[in-house]
C-alpha cells in the first residue's frame, strides 16, 4: 500500500470509528454542537501548549484530538442535514485553489504576481474581499483574546494596504502613548480613561512586535513561563528553609530570585 492508499485508509477508519461512538457511546451520543464547544476550545490551547513544549509526541496526540473534534462536529451536522465531511472538505480545498492563483491559475491585473510571503497575504486579503467579506477585519473572531485579536487587526489592515513604512514610526507612536499615558495616571485621570489609554500602549507595542516580526503573543508568553519559573524556584527554596514567603522582605526574596535568573528559566 502506497502512502497515499495509507492516509485514505486511516482517515477512513476514523470515520468508522466515530460513527461507532456516536451511534453506541452513552457519551458520544449525548453530545451536540454546543456541548462541544468549550471542549474544542480547550483542545486548541492544549495544542498550543505542545507547540510551546517542542514535543512532538503531545503535538501529534494534540492534533489527533482537534481532528477528532472536526470529524465529531461534520458527523453531527450530517445528522441534522446541514453537511457532511466531504463538503467540508471540499469546500477548504475549493477556498485553497481560489485563494491561491499564483500557484492554480492566473493572477489578474488587481491582484500581485507573488515574490514574497507578503506578496501572498495582500492576494489573500484582497481575494478575501471580493468573496463577499464587507471589511478586512471581518474574519478576526470577535472571542479571540485582546492581544492575540490585535495582532489579527493589524495583519488583516496590513494586507490591504493600510500598515506603517517603517518600525521607526510606530516605535515614536509607542512613546507618544506611553506619555499620554502617564500624563492622565499623574494628573488622577478617571479609571475609565487610564484604561483606555493603557489600552493605546499596548496596541502601539503589538504593532510595533509586528513591524520588527515578533509574535507578541509568543513574546509575552516566554516571559510568563520566566516568571513562573523564577517564582517556584523562590517559592521552592523558601520551603526548603522553613519559613513562609510572607516572612521575607524584598531584599530577601531577591537573593533567591537571583539565584534562579542565573539558571535556564525553565526552557
Amino acid at each position: 500500500m502506497n502512502e497515499k492508499d495509507s492516509r485514505l485508509e486511516s482517515f477512513g477508519h476514523l470515520l468508522k470509528i466515530m460513527d461507532e461512538l456516536r451511534e453506541q457511546c452513552p457519551w458520544d451520543k449525548k453530545q451536540t454542537i454546543e456541548s462541544l464547544r468549550y471542549l474544542s476550545i480547550e483542545e486548541v490551547y492544549e495544542l498550543s501548549d505542545a507547540i510551546l513544549e517542542g514535543d512532538s509526541e503531545s503535538l501529534k496526540k494534540e492534533l489527533g484530538d482537534v481532528l477528532l473534534h472536526i470529524v465529531f462536529y461534520s458527523r453531527i451536522a450530517s445528522e441534522k442535514d446541514w453537511f457532511t465531511i466531504k463538503d467540508v472538505i471540499d469546500s477548504l480545498c475549493k477556498k485553497l485553489i481560489e485563494r491561491h492563483p499564483h500557484i492554480y491559475g492566473t493572477v489578474d491585473g488587481e491582484l500581485k504576481q507573488v515574490s514574497t510571503e507578503e506578496d501572498v497575504k495582500q492576494n489573500w486579503e484582497k481575494l478575501k474581499l471580493r468573496e463577499g467579506n464587507r471589511s478586512a477585519l471581518s474574519g478576526v473572531p470577535k472571542s479571540l483574546p485582546a492581544l492575540i485579536k490585535a495582532y489579527r487587526m493589524q495583519e488583516k489592515a496590513s494586507g490591504v494596504g493600510f500598515d506603517w513604512e517603517k518600525p521607526e514610526q510606530v516605535w515614536e507612536k509607542v512613546e507618544e502613548e506611553l506619555g499620554e499615558l502617564r500624563q492622565e495616571v499623574e494628573s488622577g485621570a478617571g479609571l475609565d480613561k487610564v484604561t483606555r489609554e493603557l489600552g493605546d500602549v499596548f496596541f502601539s507595542l503589538v504593532n510595533y512586535a509586528r513591524l520588527i516580526g515578533v509574535n507578541p503573543e509568543d513574546a509575552l508568553e516566554l516571559t510568563n513561563r520566566k516568571f513562573a519559573f523564577r517564582f517556584q524556584y523562590l517559592e521552592e527554596k523558601v520551603k526548603e528553609s522553613g519559613r513562609q514567603l510572607s516572612d521575607l522582605n524584598l531584599e530577601e526574596m531577591d537573593v533567591y530570585w537571583n539565584q534562579a535568573k542565573t539558571l535556564r528559566d525553565g526552557h
